[in-house]
C-alpha cells in the first residue's frame, strides 16, 4: 500500500546535539526483539557495552543513567550506537521517533510534536493539507467503512478559508460537528488527574481557562489543530468516534491558546515549547489521552 505524508514531512531531520530537549533523556527506551537479536550478535567492542546496558526485566530496555539519560547518549548529545556501529543498529523506537502512523484504507505517516524540531516544522507550515506519496508500506486496508480522512478534509477546508477570521472558522467547526466545549471545571478536574513527567507542567496546565485567548498566534493555533486532527481523528471508526476525537483536539487547541495567553508567548520559539509540552505530557501517554478524549 502507498504511504503518504504531509508535504512538510520531508523537511524533517533529527538535529541531534542541537536539540533543546533530547528524546534520549527522561524516556524509557524499549529494545524491539529484532534489534535485541542484532545486539546479541555484535562482535565488536561496543557490542558488549550495548548488551550490558540492556535490562531484561519486563520488556528489554536500556537502563537510564543517574541523570535519566540513555546510556548511549554522549556529553555532546550524540548517539554512541550510531557512532560505533551505525544508524542501522538503532532500535525501532529510536529510528522511528517522532513519527506516527495512520492506517485506514490508506497508510499515512506524520511527525509528533513532542520533538521540538518537528513542532517547529509543523507550526511553520501553512500547507499542512498537501499530502505527498513517499513510498510503500507492507500493510492492508483496515476495512472500516467510515472515512475519517474525508471528514478531516472538510475541516481543513474550513481552517484554510482565510476569508473568515480564525475565531469564526473555529465556531463553524464546533457547530458543524455539534461539539460541546464543556465547562472549564470539568476540564480542570481531568487535567488534575493526569500523570505528569514534570510537575511544573501540571502547574502550567492547571492555569487553563477557555477565556484566555489572544489573536497574535492564530496561525500557529490553526496549524496545531490541523496536526492534532491529522494524528487523532483520521483512524476514527464512525462519526461518534470522530467527534469524540475532535472534541479532544479542540480542547488541546484551547489549552495551547490559554498557555500562550498566560505566558505572554508571542514568538515561534515560545509556541514550539508550549506545543511540545502538551504533546509530551498528553499525546505520549495513552492513559492521559484516554482521560481527556472519553
Amino acid at each position: 500500500m502507498k504511504l503518504y505524508a504531509p508535504k512538510y514531512y520531508k523537511d524533517f531531520k533529527c538535529i541531534a546535539d542541537k536539540c533543546p530537549h533530547s528524546c534520549c533523556i527522561g524516556w524509557e527506551i524499549d529494545v524491539d526483539a529484532d534489534t535485541h537479536k542484532k545486539y546479541q550478535a555484535l562482535e565488536n567492542q561496543y557490542g558488549e557495552v550495548i548488551r550490558n546496558s540492556i535490562s531484561t526485566e519486563g520488556s528489554p530496555h536500556f537502563r537510564l543513567d543517574g541523570r535519566d539519560r540513555c546510556p548511549h547518549l554522549d556529553e555532546q548529545g550524540l548517539c554512541k550506537i550510531i557512532l560505533a556501529v551505525g544508524e542501522d543498529h538503532l532500535c525501532d523506537i529510536c529510528r522511528e521517533h517522532p513519527r506516527f502512523y495512520n492506517y485506514t484504507d490508506t497508510a499515512e505517516v506524520g511527525l509528533g510534536m513532542s520533538c521540538p524540531e518537528a513542532a517547529r516544522i509543523i507550526l511553520s507550515s501553512p500547507d499542512y493539507a498537501v499530502m505527498c506519496d513517499i513510498g510503500n508500506v507492507n500493510t492492508e486496508p483496515d476495512g472500516i467503512g467510515f472515512d475519517g480522512r474525508a471528514e478531516r478534509g472538510k475541516i481543513y477546508e474550513i481552517l484554510q478559508n482565510t476569508d473568515l477570521g480564525y475565531d469564526i472558522r473555529l465556531q463553524k467547526i464546533y457547530r458543524n460537528y455539534s461539539i460541546d466545549k464543556g465547562q472549564d471545571g470539568e476540564w480542570l478536574a481531568r487535567i488534575d488527574s493526569l500523570e505528569y513527567l514534570n510537575d511544573d507542567h501540571k502547574v502550567l496546565f492547571m492555569a487553563y481557562s477557555s477565556a484566555r485567548r489572544s489573536g497574535d498566534c492564530d496561525s500557529y493555533l490553526e496549524r496545531f489543530l490541523a496536526y492534532l486532527i491529522y494524528r487523532h481523528c483520521t483512524e476514527a471508526i464512525d462519526m461518534k468516534d470522530f467527534c469524540e476525537r475532535l472534541r479532544f483536539c479542540l480542547f488541546c487547541e484551547r489549552l495551547l491558546a490559554s498557555l500562550i495567553h498566560s505566558d505572554s508567548a508571542g514568538s515561534l520559539q515560545d509556541v514550539i515549547f508550549l506545543a511540545s509540552v502538551i504533546s509530551e505530557e498528553i499525546e505520549y501517554s495513552d492513559d492521559n489521552t484516554y482521560t481527556l478524549m472519553y
